[in-house]
């Protein structure tokens, strides 16, 4: 009855993310309204970048990117919440789980690399706007975008591997909503050193290193801004980047949390408040940050929904 040779556990108990029955109702409304928020919000971006001609840009298509992973994200969390939040079942098979924790960490790996990708074509935009065009080349961003995916994705796959060869012999009771290392390290019956020192490694390369330098992106183009002279001049510099640095602090601030400080001695219910807001909050409010505070997405969605937008 094993699930390979490694695990004598077929299936996980998820907790959820309220033992309240009171709540349960509640929370259905909410987590389904933020899926389809998200949903067609994310959809909407990808739309109108794609029927929109002029916003075929390096900033679009990161955004058009971004927009793909926010949809994956919230696909791979949402739907099994809103299963056990209707009592259809709390469970999840073991194949199950390591494909929900592989997909969950190749899009926050892939999140962290995109969004320093972003910051650092607001610095080329801003800090180097004559050579702007031949800094961010059709090729160079494809190039850069295609290797956000390749290279999260084998640091998925690595952390999914070292999980699938630990024994899980004992306890099968996940005290969350969702499949994810730190939780599935702490079920572990075997030696998960080399898993711990991985994880060192992915935290350092996509949260350490990715956080100094979107920080350092931006440091040259707060300089930068300050350097102009009209007060409508930094307005309109601070504008074209002041969504994404919102974007920025919520999303760092939330895996950081979570990955790169598991045993700060938070408790479990905010731990899973702070997995709520990466994997369906910060999907849900991205569109919206990007679409309020930019009149270049407004246009396209009113070309696209004349009669909607009138």
């Amino acid at each position: 009855m094993a699930a390979n040779n490694h695990s004598d556990v077929v299936e996980f108990v998820l907790q959820g993310f309220s033992e309240n029955p009171r709540l349960h109702s509640f929370f259905i409304i909410l987590f389904f309204l933020l899926y389809q928020t998200a949903l067609a919000g994310n959809g909407l971006i990808l739309m109108a970048i794609c029927l929109n001609p002029a916003l075929h840009t390096p900033m679009y298509f990161f955004l058009s990117n971004l927009a793909i992973l926010d949809i994956v994200c919230t696909s791979t969390i949402l739907p099994k919440l809103l299963e056990n939040l209707l009592g259809k079942g709390s469970t999840i098979s073991y194949e199950g789980c390591l494909t929900q924790l592989f997909f969950l960490t190749w899009i926050l790996g892939a999140e962290l690399l995109l969004l320093t990708l972003m910051a650092y074509d607001r610095y080329v935009a801003i800090c180097q706007p004559l050579h702007y065009h031949t800094l961010m080349s059709r090729s160079l961003c494809v190039l850069l975008a295609g290797s956000v995916w390749v290279v999260s994705g084998f640091d998925s796959s690595v952390h999914t591997g070292l999980m699938a060869r630990l024994t899980f012999c004992g306890p099968n009771h996940i005290p969350h909503f969702l499949c994810e290392i730190p939780t599935l390290l702490q079920l572990a019956c075997s030696s998960t050193k080399l898993n711990n020192i991985m994880i060192v490694i992915a935290d350092v390369f996509f949260g350490v290193i990715n956080f100094l330098l979107t920080m350092l992106s931006y440091a040259f183009i707060i300089a930068s801004i300050l350097r102009i002279r009209s007060a409508e001049g930094k307005r309109r510099a601070f504008s074209t980047c002041s969504s994404h640095l919102l974007v920025v602090c919520v999303y760092y601030s939330t895996v950081i949390y979570t990955y790169i400080l598991p045993g700060s001695g938070s408790s479990l219910e905010n731990g899973k408040v702070v997995a709520v807001m990466y994997t369906a909050v910060s999907p849900t409010l991205n569109p919206l940050i990007y679409t309020l505070r930019n009149k270049d997405v407004k246009v396209a969605l009113r070309r696209v929904f004349p009669t909607f937008c009138k």
